[in-house]
């Protein structure tokens, strides 16, 4: 039995991470490990420090006008369901994409629930690609917001979010974006697409630890923005409402300053790698993978066949086999990591055919090589002849 660890669900998580994300967080709880901005004493200042430096990080990698904009989180499905229900109310009507994960999905249905917001899922084609006339056409007079995910985590499609974003704000509309499959795997320029808040995740392709993320919101947006949670901001303690500058209004409670210092870190070396860099490498990959199972007969690929409109995820079915054990024995017998089933994204699977069985998922990051892929592709051949 082979052990060796061919890890190919970064999708999901990114892993290995960066020497020095680990090292930053742990920096912190050897030497720091005090609360920002909650006291003026050497310690929570260095804290503050290490925070500063991190919104510092993200604004740069997402050309955010200001540091101040940019607010962290416990993850993107945080931030995403902190735009929708601070900035939706009751009648309103949104638009989203059927290739949505369910940290969008399934926030709309329990608003749609209980606030009685409407929801319209605009459909998008067999390759998860998504038609901006299709959002378009789907237009109401009442609609107050656009919510699209920038890449879909089953098919790999990158959607128009630069063609939508002009269709929201044509129609006076919100437009959110998830980047949670593209921070850091795209360049992302925030001042250019002009969303009213762009959600980001740190533990895929930005390389941070799991529970860290956030969003970059517009100043205006921000002044219409009701804070999903409000507490303690260690600023304006004598008043009894949460404070409305940024990033204050939407920072209540002691942040996870510890992971935020493994976010900057796993910012960092990012942009010192080059996003360029990054994506031509995992492109690489994906290309070698897809060329490599097609010669399998019993393989089908879903998404684009166009490279450019993908990201360096690639989902696959095998004829007459059964997923979920194919992952097991992949792990078992191979050692190498993969995601079967849903994702998290069961209309991305019905709008690509592979609901309700699912799909088993090849995702792949900086630190895979071509011998990942060269194993992953023989263990694949195997399994189908045996």
């Amino acid at each position: 039995m082979n052990r060796t660890i061919a890890y190919l669900d970064n999708a999901a998580t990114s892993n290995p991470k960066p020497p020095a994300v680990w090292q930053a967080m742990q920096h912190y709880m050897t030497n720091v490990c005090a609360s920002p901005g909650r006291g003026g004493y050497s310690l929570s200042l260095d804290a503050g420090r290490i925070e500063y430096h991190a919104r510092e990080g993200i604004q740069a990698l997402f050309h955010a006008p200001s540091e101040e904009q940019v607010v962290f989180t416990l993850n993107v499905t945080h931030a995403l369901n902190c735009a929708m229900r601070g900035l939706l109310s009751a009648g309103d009507h949104v638009l989203t994409s059927s290739m949505e994960h369910n940290s969008v999905i399934r926030p709309l249905r329990l608003m749609q629930e209980r606030v009685g917001i409407d929801v319209t899922v605009v459909g998008c084609d067999s390759r998860g690609l998504l038609d901006p006339d299709d959002m378009r056409k789907a237009l109401r007079p009442n609609t107050k917001m656009i919510i699209l995910t920038h890449a879909s985590n089953v098919a790999g499609s990158i959607l128009p979010i630069e063609a939508v974003s002009g269709i929201a704000h044509d129609a006076n509309a919100y437009f959110v974006v998830d980047t949670a499959q593209t921070a850091g795997f795209l360049d992302i320029d925030f001042a250019q697409l002009n969303p009213d808040v762009l959600a980001f995740t740190g533990h895929k392709s930005l390389l941070g630890p799991p529970g860290t993320g956030g969003f970059i919101v517009n100043t205006k947006t921000a002044e219409r923005f009701a804070p999903m949670v409000a507490g303690g901001t260690g600023s304006k303690s004598d008043d009894e409402h949460q404070p409305s500058f940024l990033p204050d209004k939407f920072e209540a409670g002691t942040p996870n300053t510890v992971g935020i210092a493994g976010l900057a870190a796993g910012v960092a070396f990012v942009m010192e790698t080059g996003i360029k860099t990054i994506r031509a490498h995992e492109m690489s990959l994906a290309g070698q993978f897809i060329d490599g199972v097609k010669a399998i007969p019993k393989i089908r690929v879903y998404g684009p066949e166009d490279m450019a409109r993908r990201v360096a995820t690639v989902s696959i079915t095998m004829a007459d086999l059964d997923l979920a054990e194919i992952a097991y024995r992949l792990d078992v017998e191979y050692g190498i990591m993969v995601r079967s089933g849903l994702h998290c994204s069961p209309l991305a699977h019905k709008t690509i055919g592979t609901f309700p069985e699912g799909a088993l998922r090849f995702s792949f990051g900086w630190f895979n090589t071509k011998a990942d892929v060269a194993r992953a592709v023989d263990a694949l051949s195997r399994l189908a002849a045996a």
